[in-house]
């Protein structure tokens, strides 16, 4: 299975687009999906199919998601699905000013916002998953002493384990095997502090 390439957001206009919560929120549950509707993607996010429309339209305005085949018989309904398989944003592409490097700021505090959200839902609801779940779940901190090109390569390495197993489980899936297979979050943050 060939994986698709990400798309790097490098212009104001795209990140102003994604930056937005609900669109945010929608773009993931998009991504989660494959392809939805606006009412389908409206129930997700308790809003309604007209408001998510016109989200989903300003992010198709800007590449970041496109129209899909139909999946009913019903030619009313509008599908969208992610224009690429994900999105990435890099800081060396917003901080030549500081309009751009207070948009791309923001962008990564409503990341940063939305997974602890994600990961506080879980542990509210971890008893409900079950021992298996609970015990296969990880939340872990360490702390290393690196140089940037170090942090770098570590980076590097841990994407590379993460795409494999999300290849693996996809060509599982596609394969035919769906039992106890279940969206896993996975948020890795690398940075630098001082104490």
């Amino acid at each position: 299975m060939t994986r698709k390439e990400d798309r790097r957001i490098t212009d104001m206009g795209a990140l102003k687009a994604i930056a937005h919560p609900l669109r945010m929120q929608l773009y993931r549950a998009l991504h989660i999906a494959g392809a939805a509707t606006a009412s389908q993607l409206g129930e997700q996010v308790d809003e309604a199919p007209s408001l998510v429309s016109y989200h989903l339209r300003k992010l198709a305005e800007h590449g970041l998601i496109e129209e899909a085949e139909p999946r009913s018989g019903d030619g009313r309904e509008r599908w969208w699905q992610p224009a690429s398989e994900g999105l990435s944003v890099h800081d060396e592409d917003f901080r030549n000013a500081p309009e751009t490097f207070a948009a791309h700021t923001a962008f990564a505090r409503l990341l940063v916002d939305q997974r602890a959200d994600l990961y506080r839902r879980y542990l509210d609801e971890r008893h409900a998953w079950g021992a298996e779940w609970a015990d296969a779940s990880s939340d872990t901190e360490s702390t290393l002493r690196l140089t940037p090109a170090e942090l770098t390569e570590l980076n590097q390495e841990l994407l590379t384990v993460i795409r494999k197993y999300d290849e693996l489980g996809r060509a599982d899936e596609a394969a035919g095997d769906t039992e106890g297979r279940e969206n896993v979050a996975l948020h890795v943050y690398g940075f630098p502090f001082r104490v």
